[in-house]
């Protein structure tokens, strides 16, 4: 009698042998290509893809953008739980570059110029969670205006999107024009200034915890508490990313938002709606003023305050925000 050892192998009839289920693979992210959102440091840069949606309405077309947002930002930092409001302006403005270059044919190189800003949040849109929120923006693109094949302006809408659930939206337009337009407007502006403004105000009163990212100086001038000179420093890594010949637009409105908390005595409220408007480009050597007019607080506490910049006796910008402190 053969032992088992020496025995044929036979399997069993009763056995089905079923392949086993390669595990899921996860989905990957990454960010979008610095180049389309006007960055040079890849960690600037918060969206991480696009898809054209199904649902443009007639004279629109439409878009999912995908953002991520971190947990921690040198600039953009939590504070007390809630993440820097800033975060959805600057994810707005990344929306406009992103899409005009890879939807629109906006050439790389061409110069774009905000005409305007705006957000209106909910507190749940800036609560911060355990891990980095994901943001879809829902995107409609309208007004688009091209001269021959390459974009010339567009405005666009967004919702911002957190678990199938609409918490914010927010708006913004420009115009796009090429190198040599460029260069026939501004000429040749420098892209750095040794014009030193003044020490920063205490950086307690706009919400700071250094004065690195203060961009408010005491103007000198005496002229009382709501006044101050824009402080430009285009060594900042975040705030001047890249060179460029004229202070950009999210530090005037990062000027605008410590305007409205060192003018309310708020520093920190959170900012849940902004309304911004740009009409002159405002020059890295010339002195900027900041001036603030807050209003009394609302029925439900929050209070509204009125920005302006003017630079050489000419209104550059303008902001509206509304702070909601945080005992409301």
């Amino acid at each position: 009698m053969p032992s088992l050892a020496s025995a044929p192998y036979e399997p069993s009839r009763n056995i089905v042998l079923t392949p086993r289920p390669a595990p899921p693979i996860p989905e990957l992210t990454t960010t979008v290509p610095r180049q389309y959102v006007h960055r040079a440091s890849v960690s600037e840069v918060l969206l991480t893809g696009w898809e054209a949606a199904a649902d443009s309405a007639a004279g629109a077309e439409s878009f999912v953008v995908r953002a991520q947002w971190p947990r921690g930002h040198s600039l953009f930092s939590q504070v007390a739980g809630y993440q820097d409001p800033m975060l959805l302006i600057e994810s707005v403005r990344q929306i406009g570059s992103l899409l005009s270059h890879a939807e629109f044919g906006a050439p790389f190189g061409h110069q774009f110029l905000m005409w305007d800003m705006s957000f209106a949040t909910t507190e749940e849109m800036l609560v911060a969670g355990p891990a980095p929120t994901e943001v879809e923006l829902h995107t409609v693109c309208s007004d688009v205006v091209r001269r021959g094949r390459s974009l010339s302006s567009m405005r666009y809408d967004v919702t911002a999107v957190v678990d199938g659930v609409a918490l914010a939206t927010g708006r913004a337009g420009f115009s796009c024009t090429s190198p040599a337009v460029h260069r026939r407007l501004r000429g040749d502006r420098p892209t750095s200034t040794g014009y030193v403004p003044g020490r920063p105000i205490d950086p307690a009163r706009v919400g700071r915890n250094g004065a690195g990212h203060v961009v408010l100086a005491d103007d000198g001038t005496g002229a009382g508490a709501h006044r101050w000179e824009l402080r430009v420093d285009t060594t900042h890594p975040i705030f001047f990313d890249h060179p460029v010949d004229h202070v950009p637009g999210m530090v005037l409105l990062e000027a605008a938002r410590q305007a409205a908390h060192a003018s309310t005595g708020l520093p920190d409220a959170l900012v849940v709606a902004l309304d911004s408007v740009f009409t002159r480009y405002v020059e890295l050597d010339t002195p900027c003023l900041i001036e603030a007019a807050p209003g009394l607080p609302d029925a439900s506490g929050n209070v509204r305050v009125t920005v302006q910049g003017t630079q050489e006796g000419r209104a550059v910008y303008s902001a509206e925000l509304v702070l909601r402190p945080r005992d409301c």
